[in-house]
């Protein structure tokens, strides 16, 4: 049986790829897509340890069996995208009931100890949080010596936060425009720079990082905006009558407005039924 054809933007873009080739997702540039990638084919194990070399001995029958690593199925709700839980999530499985080896086994759901920790950014010049960490997300700060270089350093695939991205393209953008930090402090403006330099990037690229679809699609409609501007026709008609009442060159029929019988109003509506049709000062 002939396996069926998959389109190429299947697998170019995924099940979504379809959006990428209509309408403005195809103007999003190609900056946005690769930065979406992983620098790596799988993010650094948390919720179990590889092992090392490709074979060991059966401890039972001593056998020689080739090691596999493969990586535990780690589910990433959408608390965790405005949270850093450091690579941690969701792991489903199945556990004996009330710890009992006679039971059926039941389904269960393992997630990880979430606490709310603040955090000071040097870049950011400001407090963050207080958000959501786990202790994995607190012994990766301080290894690597810093919030800052931590949210800078970590790559996507292991932050797995839409927070910690957001972060990033923030830190980068606070440091391509190097004279708005510290404006009164120019001396740990330097410091502060010249110790968060080698993350730099260029700014095309900074602005696109993080991102997601509806976010990219409205920076894209921004720019569309802004390179042909469009103004609807009442705005243009509005402001040239509005000049030609200024220049008093406006040229129409005179016209007697006691001729018309304009609609009453609610008030004298309401006047008429309290009054009975009278004066109100009779």
């Amino acid at each position: 049986m002939a396996s069926k054809k998959v389109p190429e933007v299947v697998h170019r873009f995924g099940r979504f790829g379809h959006r990428y080739q209509t309408g403005l997702g195809t103007k999003i540039p190609q900056v946005w897509h690769d930065l979406k990638r992983w620098t790596k084919p799988y993010p650094n194990p948390i919720h179990w340890i590889p092992e090392e070399g490709k074979f060991k001995k059966d401890p039972r029958t001593g056998e020689k069996m080739r090691i596999q690593n493969v990586p535990i199925p780690v589910l990433y709700p959408k608390v965790s995208q405005s949270a850093l839980w450091g690579g941690e999530g969701w792991i489903k499985g199945y556990k004996k009931r009330n710890n009992k080896k006679m039971k059926p086994r039941v389904r269960k759901i393992w997630k990880p100890q979430v606490f709310q920790r603040s955090f000071y950014s040097e870049i950011l010049e400001r407090d963050i949080g207080p958000i959501g960490v786990t202790l994995s997300t607190l012994d990766q700060i301080d290894k690597c010596c810093g919030f800052d270089f931590y949210i800078l350093k970590t790559p996507r695939e292991d932050l797995q936060s839409k927070l910690g991205l957001d972060l990033k393209r923030h830190m980068l953008l606070k440091l391509l425009s190097k004279d708005e930090m510290y404006p009164d402090d120019e001396v740990k403006r330097e410091k502060i720079y010249n110790r968060y330099k080698q993350f730099i990037i260029p700014k095309e690229q900074a602005e696109w990082l993080g991102l997601s679809y509806k976010e990219a699609i409205n920076k894209v409609r921004k720019i569309e905006r802004e390179k042909n501007p469009i103004s609807p026709l009442m705005e243009k008609y509005t402001e040239e009558l509005v000049a030609k009442l200024k220049d008093q060159s406006f040229e129409g029929p005179d016209v007697e407005l006691d001729k018309f019988d304009f609609p009453e109003s609610r008030s004298e509506k309401m006047k008429k039924w309290i009054f009975g049709g009278k004066d109100e000062k009779s």
